[in-house]
């Protein structure tokens, strides 16, 4: 592994990026980010989208519809679109609900249940070819805000060699539903793996994401951290308490 290397700073957060690359038998490349920056510097310029992936089987919380379960008095699924309400289009993967209280596209993936790369194609299918950014997000994310997007948007167009960004949690996990990538690129990486594959039904994420380089990012403002994902009773009483 090469030596963390600082490549530049950006403004207004003043958050010096430093990446690593993988050996060079890796077919993906990845940076560590650390940014505190603050909200509003989301340009995108040629446009932005979301793909919201609202589907899995839940088997942890009883097989429930998880976007549907409220935090705060909201659904997961309206929290997570709220955080992207700029987006367009939105794009929800998987079931929506009669009384969303706002308008999105929606689709799913063919046959249904066929994992997150499977849906996340079905979703892209729906962003127009000039978009630049797409947002690619799981649904129980009910702690995602716009200050958030906007953090992980400013990282993708400050480096112009990488493809997206996506958070890590406070254990460098990985949070692969929470991100934005430069759209062109994501479809590439999907077309190169279903061309391995034969399909992406029951394609892993972390499969996708060897064809693509990108930014993780560690979120360290105050407050609950956007990644937060609900999986279990526990969690939602966690995101509960911190959405107060």
């Amino acid at each position: 592994m090469r030596p963390r290397v600082p490549v530049g700073v950006t403004k207004p957060c003043e958050s010096v990026l430093s990446w690593h690359k993988e050996p060079e038998t890796a077919r993906a490349g990845k940076a560590a980010v650390t940014l505190a920056g603050a909200a509003g510097y989301g340009t995108c310029v040629g446009g932005f989208a979301a793909v919201v992936l609202a589907g899995g089987a839940a088997r942890r919380m009883g097989g429930a519809d998880k976007p549907t379960i409220p935090v705060a008095g909201q659904s997961m699924l309206t929290r997570v679109l709220a955080a992207v309400h700029d987006a367009d289009p939105r794009v929800v993967v998987g079931r929506v609900p009669p009384d969303l209280p706002v308008e999105v596209a929606s689709t799913s993936e063919q046959p249904p249940g066929g994992g997150p790369v499977a849906a996340t194609a079905a979703g892209l299918a729906l962003v127009p070819e000039n978009v630049s950014f797409t947002a690619l997000l799981a649904a129980d994310l009910p702690l995602l805000t716009g200050e958030a997007m906007d953090v992980l948007r400013l990282t993708v167009e400050s480096a112009p060699m990488m493809q997206g960004a996506v958070y890590r949690d406070a254990e460098g996990r990985r949070q692969s539903l929470c991100g934005v990538w430069r759209t062109p690129a994501l479809r590439e990486a999907l077309t190169r793996l279903a061309g391995e594959r034969g399909s992406l039904q029951g394609a892993p994420m972390h499969a996708l994401l060897t064809h693509l380089n990108f930014i993780e990012v560690s979120w360290r403002r105050p407050g609950p951290p956007p990644w937060f994902d609900c999986d279990t009773d526990d969690d939602l009483r966690t995101a509960e308490e911190w959405a107060r």
